[in-house]
């Protein structure tokens, strides 16, 4: 996994969690503001992910090594932000992306499966053959062999 696939990950699996559990985090007293940005502290984003995300306890204890400022590393991974507003925002885009295909589709814009780059020539045979599948298909059962 390289580092933007691990961002990305523990970004969605952090909003899935905070999502999933809003009722109660929201109310929790870990919130703090870091650079304009109202969120969970540091410890708790991190302490969470670890959990959440199997890859990122690989990566952990080089990342501390690296730095063992818990605000740098959450700047690092990309998730210095306020999880409502990303939220929010999230669900604005998806209402606006519904609404464009319902749009579309309301002005006579179908979606049509693109062309075949072969013509379909379907076995031609005399004789068919039963197979069991067949005699499924005919509910028969498999034991009746009458033909």
């Amino acid at each position: 996994m390289n580092t933007e696939q691990l961002r990305q990950s523990v970004k969605d699996k952090w909003l899935s969690y905070y999502e999933e559990n809003r009722q109660w985090l929201s109310r929790l007293g870990v919130w703090v503001n870091c650079d304009g940005q109202r969120r969970p502290s540091s410890g708790f984003i991190l302490a969470t992910l670890s959990v959440l995300e199997p890859q990122l306890t690989q990566f952990l204890p080089l990342i501390v090594d690296l730095s063992s400022n818990p605000d740098r590393i959450i700047l690092a991974l990309g998730l210095n932000f306020n999880p409502e507003e990303k939220l929010e925002g999230l669900r604005k885009s998806e209402a606006n992306s519904q609404n464009g295909e319902t749009a579309g589709l309301s002005e006579g814009k179908v979606k049509m499966l693109p062309a075949a780059s072969e013509a379909f020539n379907p076995p031609s045979s005399s004789k068919t053959t039963k197979v069991p599948s067949q005699l499924d298909e005919s509910c028969r059962g498999s034991r009746d062999h009458r033909d």
